[in-house]
């Protein structure tokens, strides 16, 4: 990818000053934090009391725990007030244009750390060459629809429609239109006029006679931006993802959508308080239906515009959980409600009042909700009633228990395993200055052992994989099966009852129900897998050290890595042909005639449109699954050869040079230090 640094460095000019309010809503945060940071002084005592390689192996788990960033994505509605609602979380209001054109399919990912190691700085990426020869050639994934189902006006439609955005486009860029494809541009500041030039479409790029610095210069070709923020406010690294609305005429948003869900573990879907939640939005409530309930919430926005909240507010959230029963969504996930402009109003007061409406309706929640809103500024009322305190204290828990603790898990059972090493090297040390033997096992035949282990290991887990990838594989192809099975006989079954003239609908809530579920049956099947051969590696590894080095088997532990988390398999979601309105399945129907003609054409359609899904759910998740299990236990067996290998060396030293070294029972006497950190490793570890 060609890379252009329009601007190495510049003055944060711009940057809003920190606000007390979201500093405090953020102290929800806090306890992540505290963990994070127990944990790293755990580990920096270890890296004390240990040796040269001991060290090495704790700053790397140091640096692995300091890697993480809880990223959140953003869902919703067109106008739901998304995008005001991110401006608010990061403390920026305006940040993020808020009115983007619908063209726009721009993902936005908000990277806020609270260190200010290299500024504020930004980077958009454009799409491939071939990425956008999909859209303007094919009309994306609209486009294949409609040429499967061979609706020619559709795409003729589509095809005057991309023909005129690449026009404009080539118009708007000149030259450089070709050239820009895949290539990505890098910024040392961050401004609101910097990120519309990229994210967002202007009205009339033709009046203007210089371009470059014009709103929304590079819009339409811009695949990503990706902000690197640095807010004070904020204990820990976190990412904050703004995606576009899911309905798009092309369906190009949906695919971006789906694929920024599945890279992050938490999805915050925001909703219209005048929309709420309809049969509008199926889209939406596919999407999310594939998602864990504990990885899913809901913020309901723009209550500011209803004229009575206290009433209408438990009206909009029955109709939801109704909506999302009737059409099997997360009927029990979260439900908040509030105001991005409240918010974004607390954070800027000097964008103007609110108008006589909105102060009202804010009157009318804070006398519903809050019992002690008289002891309170009515800028602390206006924020902790817009809902953002609600949500960050909500993400903290989900992040607490969810990516944050396989995090410090995972660093906890690292750490441990260092312990045992260091305990295992003094033993060795002990032994070695009174004169003891250590010879049950041959220190070396260690390699050829622990290459026996690890290439036994490595195998049963490739093996163990094929099996559960195969049993998942056939659950998918019988699944689909069947569910063409039962739409083609429910079709020719209504032929022959009411005629050709009677359209006919199918709901592919069954299929999408029954490949769900199989992908269940393959997390858990995957996720068990792991785990058993895990722990015979560590077992078998656990066996060389007993073996080797007389260490105690009653207090020897060595622990073995947590197995990979599975995505959520969010590509179920994805639009098909059924689910398209009624004017478009209608259109399909009319161009049919005969019994035969309809069910051949009908499962030819259906076929082509769910076989994508299927590869996607065998190769992007269950295939990726299996490979992150490969690099967590490879990951583990390097770090364990390099371990025994080092005490390997210590036992066949003499004890003049382990003297010499320093290995003397006075200094050993730091390794006590240990036991308060094993305390806390065990804590994390469990």
């Amino acid at each position: 990818m060609n890379v252009e640094n329009k601007i190495a460095d510049a003055s944060p000019a711009g940057t809003p000053p920190a606000s007390p309010l979201l500093s405090t809503s953020l102290q929800a945060l806090d306890p992540i934090l505290t963990k994070v940071t127990e944990l790293e002084q755990a580990i920096a005592s270890i890296a004390d009391v240990g040796d040269r390689a001991a060290a090495k192996s704790a700053r790397k788990l140091q640096r692995q725990l300091r890697k993480l960033e809880p990223t959140i994505t953003m869902i919703g509605q067109v106008k739901a007030g998304k995008t005001s609602l991110v401006n608010a979380m990061v403390g920026w209001p305006g940040l993020l244009p808020a009115d983007v054109n619908p063209w726009t399919s721009v993902i936005t990912s908000l990277h806020i750390s609270p260190e200010a190691v290299t500024g504020n700085r930004a980077s958009f990426k454009f799409f491939e060459g071939e990425e956008w020869d999909r859209l303007v050639e094919r009309g994306g994934r609209i486009g294949e629809l409609a040429g499967r189902a061979g609706a020619e006006d559709e795409l003729q439609k589509l095809t005057e429609q991309t023909l005129e955005m690449r026009e404009k486009s080539r118009r708007r860029l000149g030259d450089k239109f070709e050239l820009l494809l895949g290539q990505e541009h890098n910024y040392g500041y961050v401004d609101q006029e910097l990120v519309e030039r990229y994210v967002c479409l202007g009205d009339d790029f033709e009046t203007d006679t210089d371009t470059s610095n014009s709103q929304g210069r590079f819009a339409d070709i811009t695949k990503s931006a990706d902000l690197f923020l640095q807010r004070p406010e904020f204990p820990i690294d976190f990412c904050i993802r703004d995606t576009p609305g899911v309905n798009d005429t092309f369906m190009m948003r949906e695919q971006i959508t789906i694929r920024a869900i599945r890279e992050s573990r938490i999805c915050v879907v925001v909703l219209s308080a005048h929309q709420a939640l309809s049969t509008v939005d199926l889209a939406l409530i596919r999407l999310i239906s594939n998602i864990p309930t504990r990885e899913v919430m809901i913020f309901v926005n723009r209550i500011d515009e209803l004229s009575d909240p206290a009433t209408q507010v438990p009206e909009i959230e029955q109709s939801i959980r109704e909506t999302l029963q009737e059409h099997k969504g997360p009927a029990t996930a979260e439900i908040l409600f509030g105001s991005a402009l409240w918010a974004n109003h607390v954070l800027d007061p000097k964008a103007g009042e609110l108008s006589e409406a909105s102060a009202a309706a804010l009157e009318n929640w804070a006398d519903d909700r809050l019992e002690d809103g008289g002891n309170k500024s009515d800028a602390e009322v206006a924020w902790e009633l817009s809902g953002v305190p609600a949500v960050y204290a909500a993400l903290a828990a989900r992040i607490d228990a969810g990516i944050g603790e396989e995090a410090v898990t995972k660093a906890a059972k690292g750490a441990m395993n260092l312990v045992s090493s260091i305990t295992t090297s003094e033993h060795i040390v002990a032994m070695r200055l009174s004169d003891e033997a250590i010879a049950p096992l041959d220190r070396s035949e260690v390699p050829a052992e622990f290459n026996a282990i690890e290439a036994r290991c490595m195998e049963l887990l490739q093996q163990s994989f094929n099996d559960v990838l195969y049993d998942f594989e056939t659950r998918l192809e019988r699944s689909h099966k069947g569910f063409l099975d039962r739409a083609t006989g429910s079709l020719i079954a209504h032929l022959e009852k009411n005629g050709e003239t009677d359209v006919w609908h199918y709901d592919a809530t069954g299929l999408r129900v029954l490949l769900r579920t199989a992908f269940q049956v393959f997390s858990r099947n995957a996720q068990s897998t792991s785990q058993k051969v895990f722990l015979q590696a560590a077992a078998e590894i656990r066996d060389i050290y007993l073996r080797a080095f007389n260490v105690p088997d009653d207090t020897f532990r060595l622990e073995a890595p947590p197995a990979p988390y599975v995505p959520s398999p969010v590509l179920l979601g994805q639009t098909i042909a059924l689910d398209l309105g009624k004017g478009w399945w209608n259109r399909w129907w009319q161009r049919r005639k005969g019994y035969r003609n309809y069910a051949v054409a009908f499962a030819e359609m259906i076929e082509s449109e769910t076989r994508p899904i299927l590869d996607g759910l065998k190769a992007e998740h269950a295939q990726s699954v299996s490979e992150d299990a490969r690099e967590v236990l490879q990951e583990f067996l390097e770090n364990q050869r390099e371990i025994l290998l080092n005490l390997c060396s210590q036992a066949d030293t003499s004890t003049e040079d382990l003297i010499a070294a320093g290995k003397t029972a006075a200094n050993r006497e730091k390794s006590k230090a240990l036991e308060a950190t094993t305390a806390t490793l065990t804590k994390y570890a469990a």
